[in-house]
């Protein structure tokens, strides 16, 4: 039985440069956003399982026999040890969750993933545990900040840590600790099968920026992290604005078929960016100064020109930027655009007041408003002691 009281968390993303061009094959940049999804643990009842999510209003317990056997059903229906998350597999957990078929609200799509992944995990590396977890989130739901991945991320950790498949690395006294590059990369395997689960065929990228964290290069397929990342402020804004993905996406390839000669060549500029911005953060120190700034900013503007160009911008991203700018601050767009987040970059010496009126601003617009970091640590394992009051008290409101 597990014997300890721990906590895991694991950072959102942002997309710092290729959005839109990164369907067609182009460079593109995710950021760990240093707005946290936490996962606290603890014994539990002997023979039960628990698991709060009170950011979307779920609240279950299961008795470990019931899991049990529900687990040799979905067992008995699986073909391969790797197989990923399969129809019947999911129909099964749905009948037994009491969950609709077709639902896709957050909670069902959460209670889901949490079934899947524990009972997936425990068949192949021990029991199903009898804990009490707790999950909740700095992150918004459905703002395409990798608020999915980070929730996947730190199940796959705390589960494959309870059944004993990677290790408990934090030592008696320490306040942080992480896993080795194979834990991290077993546990970026579990998470993406919970986020299969919750989104049927994600790129992966969101959840290995919450496993390994700092930033990524995302190119047909093919993620790469970069070799060093400095830690860089930001306002993150988010415009409230709701927008969809898939239309957004079909508008741009619509533009780009009606006008190639035009579009082309904005797509191969939006990868260059994407590629001199690695280049520049691989050259900057941990802790850059404010002279590294100015081509990060620069840069920012023309991709935003370029994203409107694309036709994903929206009037609420022209009047963040306009208010940002007002303050000497350089803002864009990050993800789908239409709406959604944007994106504010904070030198070193901007001085506390000129955040502050930008926040005042932005959130007098209507709009929620965080001050955070990019180039964020990736999944992490905490003692609870370590953990900021507003995180404990979160964690223990359930």
């Amino acid at each position: 039985m597990w014997a300890r009281e721990l906590a895991v968390s694991a950072p959102g993303k942002v997309i710092l440069h290729g959005e839109h061009a990164v369907v067609l094959g182009k460079v593109a940049l995710a950021v760990a956003l240093d707005l946290r999804t936490f996962l606290r643990l603890r014994p539990g009842a002997e023979g039960r399982l628990s698991v709060s999510l009170p950011g979307v209003g779920v609240q279950r317990s299961w008795d470990i026999p019931g899991l049990r056997a529900l687990r040799g059903r979905i067992a008995g229906k699986s073909r391969g040890k790797e197989e990923l998350p399969r129809g019947k597999q999911l129909d099964a957990l749905r009948e037994f969750a009491g969950i609709p078929a077709g639902a896709s609200a957050p909670e069902s799509l959460a209670t889901l993933a949490f079934l899947y992944m524990c009972l997936a995990i425990s068949a192949k590396y021990g029991d199903v545990p009898s804990v009490d977890i707790v999950v909740w989130s700095e992150l918004p739901t459905g703002a395409g900040l990798g608020s999915s991945a980070a929730y996947a991320v730190c199940l796959a950790a705390a589960l494959l840590m309870l059944c004993g498949a990677i290790s408990c690395p934090l030592q008696e006294g320490e306040s942080t600790a992480r896993w080795t590059e194979e834990e991290l990369t077993l546990i970026n395997s579990w998470a993406f099968r919970g986020e299969q689960v919750i989104h049927g065929n994600p790129s992966g990228v969101d959840n290995a920026v919450g496993t390994w964290g700092g930033a990524l290069r995302y190119q047909a397929g093919k993620i790469t992290p970069l070799k060093r990342v400095p830690t860089l402020r930001i306002l993150l804004t988010n415009t409230k604005v709701p927008r969809s993905t898939k239309v957004l996406v079909a508008g741009v390839k619509e533009k780009i078929l009606k006008f190639p000669a035009i579009m082309n060549p904005v797509l191969d500029s939006i990868d260059a960016i994407s590629q001199e911005c690695q280049s520049v953060l691989e050259a900057m120190p941990a802790n850059p100064s404010p002279e590294h700034y100015p081509v990060l900013e620069e840069f920012f503007d023309i991709n935003q020109h370029h994203l409107n160009v694309l036709g994903v911008g929206h009037p609420s991203l022209d009047r963040l930027c306009q208010v940002t700018a007002s303050h000497s601050l350089h803002s864009k767009l990050t993800g789908a655009g239409g709406g959604g987040c944007g994106i504010t970059l904070l030198p070193p010496d901007t001085s506390p007041l000129a955040v502050e009126a930008a926040k005042q601003d932005l959130c007098a617009c209507g709009f929620e408003c965080w001050e955070t970091k990019i180039g964020a640590p990736g999944v992490t394992l905490h003692s609870c002691s370590s953990l900021s009051a507003q995180v404990l008290h979160a964690l223990t409101q359930s």
